[in-house]
């Protein structure tokens, strides 16, 4: 490692895996990359912060001028490696021991282990996150059930390990380089690359990361070089990682070929993430009450603007050599219920049969039920690994296509899912959990911000719900009773035992508040840290020498 070392400081209680995890020298490479890094992510977050302004005032994302020769030229990224040629399947979740055992044995192509949407970032979860995806790499990894006794060990065949490190804009404040608090996304994609880029290598295998919340094409620049100076610290040549960048903000889905162009010798394409793509539409152009969406249930992904967006993803892609992946069905197998658990994967077959007539080379689950399902209707109607000789030359996007808001109404029952669903999630990531169950959808982060954000726009504009403006006074009070409805639903002992007022208290103030909050992760992360200190007692400082 160079340059010069300084104390960093560890906050937060003792975890088990610490000691394995948080090394001198894994600290050291973290803080490396903090210390070359952490500006240009301030400000690039800071530009973010300026075009939303801008989008505020009134103006339009749209294509760069500036870049218009770069789309026009012929070029392609590198050559996809053997063994993601083929990634019909993938499958997502948490860094928890188990899901990652039992993902990477679900007969899925891909595990993409997520440190961010899916997991909530206590400093236990993150640090044994870590010790589990190291186990995972050198195949030691195994777990026992403590109820049932239960054991869990690797396949002979797994599935190929992904990791998506938290977005840019998502400090870790259990870690403080030079008394500030280091990048999230540094401290994710440092330890787990430092820990196990050479392990995979020695396997015949490369890191894989995807990277979320990409706003432009200088992101992608920032990773590129963070991918950079990792491999040159590590003494492995350029290319040697790859990451397949979630199109997953507005802007982003306009800067499609500039990002695949800065990452370019270590890209892994694109992917839909549909989720917190329509959480980024209400958020850049929600102000405006020309673009007010109706009910979530249906801004499904055969609208206009988000066929537009996901038919220029496989066309980009395509152009450039590169996987065009699909988006997440988030439906999930329902024990007891032959009809509704019937519905619910008729709902898959028809999202990932679209996809696949799309022209996207794989698609994403959320459980392992599914995974038979998706890859049954890809390999019926996808010859070969992948589609990238399917180029969609018929696919003609304008800006207006990607800017047209679908119709149709906004109703009591879409209201009160929506709170119900986003204070549920609150409630359980500020109790440490980051992906969870609710009614018949596996339900994260982006989900959750669709929600909160719905709810927000409708009250900020007082749209007429069923005929009533929803205006603060109406808001609450349809809180209040849907808390009441929770608590018959889960019962007394739950909410005894739970953090739902807690979630109830910031639900309200992430919809309530004048502007819209950027993202509902920020002041729950605030939250969580407060009610973390608080039981955990004692907080650990301790100056580690690295």
């Amino acid at each position: 490692m160079h340059g010069t070392s300084s104390p960093v400081t560890i906050l937060g209680p003792t975890t088990p895996s610490q000691s394995d995890v948080l090394t001198p020298e894994a600290l050291q490479f973290v803080i490396d990359l903090t210390r070359a890094f952490r500006g240009r992510i301030d400000a690039l977050l800071a530009r973010r912060a300026e075009r939303r302004a801008h989008f505020l005032a009134g103006e339009r994302p749209d294509f760069l001028e500036e870049t218009a020769e770069l789309r026009a030229a012929d070029w392609s990224v590198a050559a996809i490696p053997d063994d993601i040629q083929d990634r019909s399947v993938e499958i997502t979740g948490p860094v928890d021991r188990k899901m990652i055992i039992n993902a990477l044995n679900s007969g899925a192509n891909v595990f993409m282990a997520d440190f961010e949407d899916a997991t909530s970032p206590t400093f236990a979860n993150l640090v044994e996150g870590q010790k589990n995806l190291a186990d995972a790499v050198r195949g030691t990894i195994g777990y026992v059930d403590p109820t049932s006794g239960k054991s869990y060990t690797l396949g002979e065949h797994t599935a190929v390990l992904f990791v998506r490190p938290r977005g840019l804009h998502l400090p870790e404040k259990h870690m403080l380089v030079d008394g500030k608090p280091v990048p999230g996304s540094l401290f994710d994609f440092g330890l787990y690359f430092f820990h196990n880029a050479r392990a995979l290598v020695e396997r015949g295998k490369r890191p894989y990361f995807y990277l979320p919340k990409l706003e432009s094409h200088l992101e992608a620049r920032l990773w590129n070089d963070v991918f950079l100076r990792a491999q040159a610290e590590l003494d492995l040549p350029p290319g040697t990682l790859r990451a397949t960048v979630l199109i997953e903000t507005l802007p982003a889905a306009f800067e499609m070929d500039e990002i695949l162009y800065e990452l370019r010798e270590h890209s892994a394409g694109l992917n839909c993430g549909r989720w917190d793509y329509i959480f980024s539409f209400i958020k850049k152009l929600g102000a405006d009450p020309a673009f007010i969406l109706p009910d979530r249930s249906l801004v499904t992904m055969d609208r206009p603007f988000l066929k537009a967006y996901t038919d220029l993803v496989v066309k980009t892609c395509h152009r450039r050599g590169a996987h065009a992946m699909g988006g997440m069905a988030a439906q999930i197998p329902i024990k007891g219920d032959e009809a509704r658990s019937r519905a619910a994967l008729d709902k898959v077959r028809a999202d990932k049969l679209r996809e696949v007539h799309a022209g996207h080379d794989g698609t994403w689950v959320a459980h392992p039920g599914l995974v038979p399902i998706a890859r049954q209707i890809f390999d019926a109607h996808m010859d070969g690994p992948n589609q990238i000789d399917v180029k969609r030359e018929d696919v003609n996007v304008q800006a207006e296509d990607l800017l047209r808001v679908p119709d149709g109404p906004r109703t009591e029952a879409g209201l009160r899912h929506n709170i119900k669903v986003g204070i549920l999630y609150i409630e359980a990531w500020l109790r440490g959990i980051g992906c969870v169950p609710l009614y018949d959808l596996m339900e994260d982060a982006a989900t959750a911000e669709i929600c909160r954000a719905q709810v927000w726009q409708w009250q900020h504009h007082g749209v007429s719900v069923e005929g009533e403006p929803l205006d603060h006074a109406r808001l609450v009070r349809t809180i209040d009773e849907t808390m009441e409805e929770l608590a018959k639903e889960r019962g007394a002992e739950a909410f005894a035992h739970g953090r739902f007022e807690e979630a109830r208290e910031l639900f309200t103030t992430l919809t309530t508040s004048d502007e819209l909050e950027e993202f509902l992760t920020l002041p729950a992360y605030e939250r969580l840290l407060a009610l973390s200190s608080t039981s955990a007692g004692e907080t650990e400082k301790a100056p580690v020498a690295a």
